[in-house]
């Protein structure tokens, strides 16, 4: 289930734009063929905030501007672990035909993705993270999954507040930290 969104103040971020794919797309009218470019692009500042937009023009930077403009204004904000290097959870995000599967992943792992879901990784800042593409392999519909996978993130403090415990009973710490007095 989705948390309910927020607006973000796009102004006050630094965000940077990577051009998923651009593609070379025809209309074949009475006159014979209009040709027009649509670019897939992933804006994100590095600390937590990504969102995707598509834009269609006549030229590509056209397309890409258009893009950007649709991009900031689906900016979401992915909730990130202490170290801010990975994400809180495992998560499966579909659309479409589309899967990908999101694992959080120790320090030093790197993005372990490919081509749509790096540039959506990277443009929310997560460092470390294992992820698998299943199904489509659409740039669009793994643009989608993937975003709706972060979507579905959760933070710790958020959910223990849900459920009326503390961070530590939800992670089960206390339990261990018992067992290991008790000998058990």
């Amino acid at each position: 289930m989705r948390s309910p969104i927020e607006k973000i103040d796009v102004s006050s971020l630094e965000l940077k734009d990577q051009v998923v794919s651009i593609n070379r797309v025809t209309k074949v009218v009475k006159g014979g063929k209009n040709l027009s470019f649509t670019a897939l692009v992933v804006v994100g500042d590095g600390k937590g905030h990504v969102g995707y937009g598509m834009g269609k023009a006549r030229e590509v930077a056209s397309a890409i501007r258009k893009g950007v403009e649709a991009a900031k204004k689906g900016l979401v904000r992915v909730p990130l672990t202490e170290k801010g290097a990975t994400i809180p959870h495992t998560v499966l995000g579909r659309f479409g035909s589309g899967a990908v599967l999101l694992k959080p992943a120790s320090e030093g792992t790197g993005v372990i993705a490919g081509g749509a879901v790096r540039a959506v990784m990277t443009s929310a800042g997560i460092q470390n993270i294992l992820s698998k593409s299943l199904g489509s392999t659409t740039a669009h519909n793994v643009v989608k999954a993937t975003m709706e996978a972060l979507a579905q993130l959760k933070e710790i403090k958020k959910v223990a507040h849900a459920r009326g415990k503390t961070v530590e009973e939800v992670l089960g710490i206390e339990k261990e930290k018992d067992q290991v007095a008790s000998g058990a």
